[in-house]
């Protein structure tokens, strides 16, 4: 079991000689992409509502804002270092392009969006700010674009980004345990993600911090994102 389990999944064709820079460069964006990106978005789809919160009774719980930006954040700073260390390797070392490489700068290129979006989604405003107005407040055609793209673009990347990781460790003929180990924890993930989607815990985002009146102005339209609920009061 244990001789098939680090044998290359493909044996007798290809070695698993990567080397150091290849070798952390995929260490660095699997923890990105498979482990920070998905508890990130986990957070801010299905904790705006912390549990055992008094909601809507008790708004604005900025625990999943902290940590969906922690992740984000920390996964892009470990991207970058990812991209240093492959485009620094030897030229006998390099991985020539091919269909991983092309994948691979399409979902940094996503992220680039994805941060460059959050940086440019303008103001909170509403009643815990210091002013009133503000585009999120008012859900003004500046925040409508960024949560219609962050969101559809976010899930998107992330996807391309699993894609992108069994390529690559094809393209390295990995042994086996780590096809079995990322594979159960990306089938983890999405059964997560079904189970809370079941609980009803989509909040919307613009409820869960300014609560359900009617009257407010991100109430008088439908939410934004698929099955993300909104409570009539």
């Amino acid at each position: 079991m244990w001789e098939w389990l680090l044998s290359p999944v493909d044996p007798g064709r290809r070695a698993h000689e990567v080397g150091f820079y290849l070798s952390w460069h995929a260490r660095l964006m699997v923890l990105a992409w498979i482990v920070m990106v998905p508890l990130g978005i986990l957070a801010a789809r299905y904790f705006k509502v912390a549990p055992g919160q008094d909601w809507p009774r008790e708004l604005d719980n900025q625990a999943w804002w902290v940590t969906h930006r922690v992740c984000q954040y920390g996964a892009a700073v470990l991207m970058v270092a990812a991209l240093g260390l492959v485009l620094s390797a030897p030229p006998l070392v390099a991985v020539l392009p091919g269909p991983h490489a092309l994948m691979g700068w399409t979902v940094l290129a996503m992220a680039g969006v994805q941060i460059l979006g959050g940086v440019l989604r303008g103001t909170k405003g509403g009643p815990t700010d210091v002013q009133l107005r503000g585009d999120h407040f008012d859900m003004t055609p500046r925040r409508l674009a960024f949560e219609y793209l962050h969101k559809a673009l976010g899930y998107v990347a992330w996807l391309l980004a699993v894609v992108t990781t069994f390529s690559g460790l094809w393209q390295a003929n990995a042994p086996v345990w780590m096809w079995l180990g990322l594979g159960l924890w990306v089938l983890n993930l999405c059964v997560a993600f079904v189970w809370l989607q079941r609980q009803g815990r989509t909040v919307d985002t613009y409820q869960a911090i300014w609560g359900t009146d009617p009257n407010l102005p991100g109430n008088r339209r439908k939410p934004i994102g698929l099955g993300v609920r909104t409570v009539s009061k």
